[in-house]
C-alpha cells in the first residue's frame, strides 16, 4: 500500500494516492509524446478510487474516444489519463513528489517508439549547472 503524494508545476492542483500500484510503465505511442511534449511518458496506474485531488481542480481534455488527460489549466502540466468505463487512474511519474520511488517495469506503444530513446546511456551526460551555470540554478 502506497501513500504517495504529487502535483502540478504550479502547486495549483495537488493529489495524493492510498492504494496499491497496479504498474508502472513507460509509454512511446505518439499521442502520449504530444501531449507530453516529451520523448516518452512515464505513468503510474492505480485503481481510480486510490487517487484523490487534494487542491484545485484539474480541467479534462478528450484527446481520443479513449481517453480523457487531466491536466493544470493554469501551468499546462499533465496529470492523468482515464479510460471511459475504466476502474483505472494513470497518473503521469513526473508529477510526483518523489518519482524516484516507483520504478517503472515495462515499456508499452514501442510501434511509435523513437529510436534514439532507447540508447540514451550513450549519451554525454551533464548536470543543469553544469549545463547551465550556478546562476540558472
Amino acid at each position: 500500500m502506497s501513500n504517495i503524494t504529487g502535483g502540478c508545476h504550479c502547486g495549483a492542483i495537488r493529489y495524493q494516492v492510498e492504494g496499491d500500484l497496479i504498474v508502472h510503465a513507460l509509454c512511446h505511442c505518439s499521442d502520449c509524446r504530444r501531449h507530453a511534449g516529451a520523448p516518452v511518458v512515464g505513468w503510474t496506474m492505480y485503481a481510480e478510487d486510490a487517487v484523490k485531488v487534494t487542491k484545485g481542480q484539474p480541467k479534462v481534455y478528450e484527446s481520443s474516444e479513449h481517453g480523457r488527460r487531466h491536466f493544470c489549466a493554469d501551468c499546462g502540466t499533465q496529470l492523468a489519463f482515464c479510460t471511459p468505463g475504466s476502474a483505472t487512474v494513470d497518473i503521469t511519474i513526473a508529477t510526483l513528489d518523489d518519482p524516484s520511488k516507483v520504478k517503472p517495469v515495462r515499456q508499452i506503444g514501442m510501434e511509435s517508439h523513437l529510436p534514439w530513446a532507447l540508447d540514451l546511456k550513450s549519451l554525454p551526460a551533464t548536470t543543469t549547472e553544469e549545463n547551465a551555470g550556478a546562476d540558472f540554478l
